[in-house]
């Protein structure tokens, strides 16, 4: 079960902690606001593939951590 997920630089995201508890989550929110970016996050540490082009502009790096339990 995913528990934490931080996002540092990427997409459009700087800086994103989101922490789960137990039963269900919905995650909501308007067009452009970042949903499937998180997923797609998320994605990279499940073992997806990213470019450099996925790098927030002005950033060197991004970060993403996935805690599971």
């Amino acid at each position: 079960m995913l528990v934490h997920l931080s996002v540092h630089n990427y997409a459009i995201v700087e800086h994103l902690d989101l922490e789960l508890d137990r039963g269900m989550s919905v995650i909501t929110g308007e067009t452009g606001a970042g949903k499937s970016i998180m997923l797609d996050a998320l994605g990279l540490t499940l073992g997806d593939r990213a470019d450099s082009g996925v790098v927030r502009p002005g950033a060197d790096k991004a970060d993403i951590l996935a805690t599971f339990d």
